[in-house]
C-alpha cells in the first residue's frame, strides 16, 4: 500500500511538472533561427503568435492547457484530503475523475495545436519542427492516465 501511494505521489508530481513545463516554456514549435510557444513567437525579438486573437484553435490549445495543469494541481490538493478525511471505500474516486477530467484536456490542447499548427505561425516559421515543450505535452498524457489507473487500483486496496 505505501509502495503505491508512494508511486501515485511521484507520478502526480511528474505530471503536474510536465504540465507547466510544456505550458509555460517557449519551445512547441523551433527552428534554427526562431521559437513558437502558446503566445509568443521568438526570433531576435518576441512578439505575440500572427492572428492569435482571431484563431479559436490557439485559443483552444492555450485554455485546454491552462485548465489541464490547473487540474492536475487541484487533484493532487483533493487526494491529500481525500487521503485524510474519506473512508476506505470512498477515497480517490474524485482525484481520479479530476485527473481524467485533467487527461481529456492534456489530449484536447495537445491534438488541436498537432491539426492546426501551421495556422497559429506566420509563412516564415513554416520550415520548423515541433519542440520540446510540445513532445512534453503528450507525455504528460499518458503519465496523467497511468495515475488515474493507480488512483482507481489504490481505491480498492486496504
Amino acid at each position: 500500500m505505501l509502495v503505491i501511494l508512494v508511486s501515485v505521489i511521484t507520478f502526480h508530481i511528474i505530471s503536474a511538472v510536465l504540465l507547466f513545463v510544456s505550458t509555460i516554456s517557449n519551445a512547441w514549435w523551433v527552428s534554427e533561427n526562431f521559437y513558437v510557444d502558446l503566445w509568443f513567437a521568438c526570433n531576435s525579438t518576441c512578439f505575440p503568435v500572427i492572428n492569435s486573437e482571431s484563431k479559436g484553435y490557439l485559443q483552444a490549445v492555450q485554455t485546454t492547457m491552462i485548465l489541464a495543469t490547473i487540474l492536475c494541481c487541484v487533484g493532487f490538493i483533493v487526494f491529500v484530503l481525500q487521503l485524510i478525511r474519506l473512508k476506505q471505500g470512498e477515497r480517490f474516486v474524485i482525484t481520479s475523475l479530476v485527473q481524467l477530467v485533467s487527461a481529456f484536456f492534456i489530449m484536447i490542447g495537445a491534438s488541436v495545436y498537432t491539426a492546426h499548427h501551421e495556422n497559429f505561425q506566420a509563412k516564415s516559421f513554416k520550415d520548423g519542427n515541433y519542440g520540446y515543450s510540445f513532445v512534453l505535452a503528450w507525455i504528460a498524457l499518458p503519465v496523467t492516465m497511468i495515475n488515474v489507473l493507480m488512483y482507481a487500483f489504490l481505491r480498492k486496496r486496504k
